[in-house]
């Protein structure tokens, strides 16, 4: 499966990309936005896509088309230093750009990588956790509500507090409130094993580390 990922020069990205190299049902295409890190990408035996998520949807559906890509996930972020607004550009607007142009270029599957329990972001009693990141949580729930309605076989992910810590194989997913952590490591394993499942589409979820394996815990999520 050749997949894009979007926002591979992050910390989530450039693991999820060095996993996919090893693995053979995987063939990744690393998007990123800075000449320089194209380079680094290429001289590293990296398939690599020079993209712009503030272009246009039709720059970005020709890029997924000359790219022959089969899957999108995105993992692309403003980061914790940029104000309002790159984070609407980037975790909002940048993301519906690129599910519309993933719509545009016949491609089904679509992973996002979201914010832990920002599914609540209108409910009654919004968890402090989330109404805290004001406007983040706002720019994540309002592309996931858009991912869910755009007919694209998506999968939510929503970690929790994430770390650099090894990866530890095991997880607690579902509807959750109280956020704990989650290393990095660990989502990336739970990317590959949502794009290995076809019964993760058209799910949505919170998962930080727990005591359950991670393929079983998102059977028994189904």
């Amino acid at each position: 499966m050749r997949v894009l990922i979007i926002g591979a020069n992050g910390k989530i990205g450039r693991q999820l990309v060095s996993e996919m190299q090893s693995d053979s049902n995987f063939s990744p295409v690393a998007m990123v936005r800075q000449t320089n890190q194209y380079q680094t990408l290429l001289s590293q035996g990296v398939e690599t896509a020079l993209g712009n998520l503030e272009s246009s949807v039709d720059s970005l559906s020709k890029l997924m088309i000359k790219n022959k890509i089969e899957a999108v996930v995105f993992t692309a972020g403003s980061g914790g230093h940029t104000g309002a607004d790159k984070t609407v550009l980037i975790d909002l607007d940048g993301a519906i750009k690129s599910m519309k142009a993933a719509k545009e270029s016949k491609i089904e599957r679509f992973i996002i990588i979201s914010s832990f329990a920002s599914n609540l972001w209108h409910d009654n009693h919004v968890p402090e956790s989330v109404k805290s990141l004001g406007y983040y949580s706002a720019a994540k729930f309002y592309a996931d509500e858009w991912l869910k309605k755009s007919g694209l076989d998506y999968t939510i992910i929503r970690p929790g507090r994430l770390t650099d810590n090894q990866a530890t194989g095991h997880i607690q997913i579902g509807q959750l409130t109280e956020a704990s952590e989650v290393s990095r490591a660990d989502v990336v394993s739970v990317i590959i094993e949502v794009l290995n499942n076809e019964q993760t589409i058209k799910k949505d979820f919170d998962v930080v580390n727990g005591s359950t394996p991670i393929a079983l815990a998102l059977r028994e999520m189904i």
